[in-house]
């Protein structure tokens, strides 16, 4: 009897758990989303300062970043950055995050996600 209520309580806790994982990796790359922006708002005010002709970077490299890593996409493990050549919205199976350097833009790397 006990494992028979277990195993209904769990059947019923499951689902929200799958859910609340899923949200924690959309947190989590909203979080490293953000990073990346303010990485290139940084090279973009570095550029300005210097009267740079191209102000901002033409590409995000890994020297942006303190600890010299790219941060990674928890959505799909990925910390690839695309590099776009027109602010289009990224395609449903990119993988990483969609980077167009016309006007400093960074998405998450996939369309269900560009609201962000």
């Amino acid at each position: 009897m006990v494992i028979v209520i277990l195993g209904i309580l769990a059947a019923t806790a499951l689902p929200r758990f799958i859910d609340l994982s899923t949200q924690a990796k959309v947190a989590a790359a909203k979080g490293n989303l953000g990073a990346i922006r303010a990485a290139v708002a940084m090279q973009y005010a570095s550029n300005a300062a210097t009267n740079q002709a191209q102000l901002f970077p033409t590409t995000i490299t890994t020297g942006m970043f303190a600890n010299n890593q790219i941060p990674v996409d928890p959505l799909t493990s990925s910390a690839s950055i695309t590099n776009l050549t027109a602010s289009v919205a990224p395609a449903a199976t990119g993988v990483g995050f969609a980077y167009f350097s016309g006007d400093g833009s960074v998405w998450i790397n996939n369309s269900n996600y560009t609201t962000y």
